[in-house]
C-alpha cells in the first residue's frame, strides 16, 4: 500500500508541474487565475462528491473501489496533453478529482485497520507524509530532469504511467476485509453523509483540526497556485526553478515529517501543531513583505527559505492530524471521519485558491499574501481558542446520530 501511494504521488507530482506550465502556456501572466480556477474547481469535487461517494461504498470491498479510481484517474490523466482550451482543463480536473476524492479517504482509512499498535501508525503517518512530500520534492527534480530532453506535455504520461502502476500494486495487496456491519450502515444517505461532520463538531479537537485545516490551506494555496507567477513573471527565473521552488517547500516537510515520531512522543500533538499554526502565519508574513520588494537575486534565495520554513510549518499540522482522527473514531465510523477530514479541510481551499489566483492576477501577488497570512491568523487563533489544554476535549460520541452522549468518554476526559 505504502508502494501504490508513493507511485501515484511521484505521478500527481509530475502533474502538479506540467499543469502550472500547461497554464501559462494557454494564458500567460493570467496562470494563476487559470489554476486558482482550476484547483477552486477540485476542491468542490472534494468538498461535494467525497461525502457521498463515501457514504455510498463504505461496505463495498476496498480494493476494488481503490483500483476503480485509480483506472479512471489515470483515463482523466491521459486527456491533458491533448488540452487546446482552457475550459478543458476544468472539465478534467473535476473528473480526476472526483475519482481522488474517492481514492484517498479509503485508502487513508485503511491504514488504522492494517496498523493497531499506536506507535506503529505514528511511524505510518511519518512515512504517509513522507510520500506526500515526494509530490513537492522527487516529481519536481525528476520533472526538471525530463523537462531538458521532453516537453512539458510529455509529464502527463508521467502521471497516468503513476495512476495504472498503483492501481496493479493494490491488485496484488492482501488488504483487510470490511468491519462488520455496523447499525450506521442501514441508515439513511443523508444520515450517512453528514455522520462524519457530526462527529467533527462534536469533539473540540476534532474542531480545533478544523481551524488548523484553514492555516494549512494558506500557504499551500499560496505556493501551489503562485510559485508559477512569481518564479516565471515576478522573478523572471527559467522553467526549472519552479521545481526548484516546489522542492524546497517538500524538503521543508519532509524535515519536520522524519522527526515526527521522536518529537510527538515527547511533546504531544498539541505542543506539536499549535506550534505550527504559530510558525506559518510568521512565515507567511515574511512572504509578503518579500512580494512587495523589488526582485533580485536577494528575493530568490529568500524565497527559497521562507518555501521551505512555509513547508515544514505545514507538516508539523499535517503529519500528526489521522491520530486525532483515529482516536475520536471507532471501527465502524472511521471511514467517515476521515472522509469528514479528506472533505472539510479541503473546503478550506475553496477560499485559499481564488484568494491566490484570482485575488493574485487581479490586486497583485502581494496584496494577495497579504490575504492568505490573514487567513492563517484567523485559522491559528481559532486552534489555540477551541483545542482543550487537557483530556482528549471529547464533549460526546456520535455513534447513533443522536444528540445526547452516549457511552464513556475516552480516557475518561471531558
Amino acid at each position: 500500500l505504502f508502494g501504490a501511494q508513493i507511485i501515484a504521488l511521484l505521478g500527481t507530482g509530475l502533474l502538479t508541474v506540467a499543469l502550472g506550465l500547461l497554464a501559462y502556456d494557454l494564458a500567460g501572466s493570467h496562470a494563476g487565475a487559470v489554476l486558482g480556477t482550476a484547483l477552486t474547481i477540485k476542491m468542490i469535487a472534494y468538498v461535494g462528491f467525497a461525502p457521498v461517494i463515501n457514504a455510498l461504498v463504505t461496505r463495498l470491498p476496498k480494493k476494488p473501489v481503490l483500483i476503480s479510481a485509480d483506472l479512471i484517474r489515470a483515463a482523466m490523466a491521459l486527456c491533458l496533453p491533448f488540452i487546446t482550451e482552457t475550459w478543458q482543463i476544468y472539465v478534467v480536473i473535476f473528473l480526476l478529482q472526483s475519482a481522488s476524492a474517492t481514492f484517498t479517504p479509503a485508502f487513508q482509512s485503511l491504514i488504522p485497520s492494517v496498523l493497531k499498535d499506536e506507535k506503529d501508525y505514528t511511524r505510518a503517518l511519518s512515512l504517509s507524509r513522507l510520500a506526500y512530500d515526494l509530490e513537492a520534492l522527487a516529481s519536481p527534480a525528476i520533472a526538471a530532469l525530463l523537462l531538458t530532453v521532453l516537453s512539458y506535455n510529455s509529464l502527463f504520461l508521467g502521471t497516468v504511467g503513476g495512476f495504472l502502476f498503483s492501481a496493479l500494486m493494490v491488485t496484488f495487496t492482501t488488504v483487510p476485509a470490511n468491519a462488520p456491519a455496523h447499525p450506521e450502515d442501514a441508515s439513511s444517505l443523508w444520515h450517512r453523509t453528514t455522520l462524519g461532520a457530526r462527529i467533527f463538531w462534536n469533539n473540540r479537537r476534532l474542531r480545533s483540526l478544523l481551524a488548523l485545516n484553514l492555516v494549512v490551506s494558506a500557504p499551500t494555496a499560496l505556493v501551489l497556485v503562485n510559485s508559477v507567477v512569481i518564479v516565471r513573471d515576478f522573478l523572471q527565473r527559467p522553467e526549472t526553478d519552479l521545481a526548484l521552488a516546489l522542492a524546497c517547500f517538500g524538503i521543508g516537510s519532509m524535515v519536520v515529517a522524519l522527526a515526527a515520531p521522536m518529537v510527538l512522543e515527547r511533546f504531544g500533538d498539541r505542543a506539536v501543531m499549535l506550534t505550527g499554526a504559530t510558525a506559518t502565519p510568521l512565515a507567511l508574513t515574511g512572504a509578503t513583505v518579500l512580494l512587495f520588494q523589488p526582485a533580485s537575486d536577494a528575493t530568490w534565495w529568500s524565497l527559497l527559505g521562507l518555501w521551505f520554513l512555509l513547508g515544514a510549518g505545514n507538516s508539523t499540522i499535517l503529519t500528526p492530524s489521522a491520530r486525532l482522527l483515529r482516536e475520536a473514531s471507532t471501527e465502524e465510523t472511521r471511514p467517515y471521519v476521515f472522509t469528514a477530514q479528506f472533505s472539510l479541510s479541503h473546503a478550506c481551499y475553496i477560499i485559499s485558491y481564488p484568494l491566490a489566483g484570482i485575488a493574485g492576477a487581479a490586486a497583485g501577488l502581494g496584496l494577495s499574501s497579504l490575504a492568505l497570512t490573514i487567513l492563517a491568523m484567523i485559522g491559528a487563533a481559532g486552534a489555540f481558542i477551541s483545542w482543550p489544554r487537557h483530556g482528549t476535549g471529547t464533549t460526546e460520541t456520535l455513534e447513533q446520530g443522536d444528540e445526547q452522549p452516549v457511552g464513556p468518554h475516552r480516557h475518561g476526559s471531558p
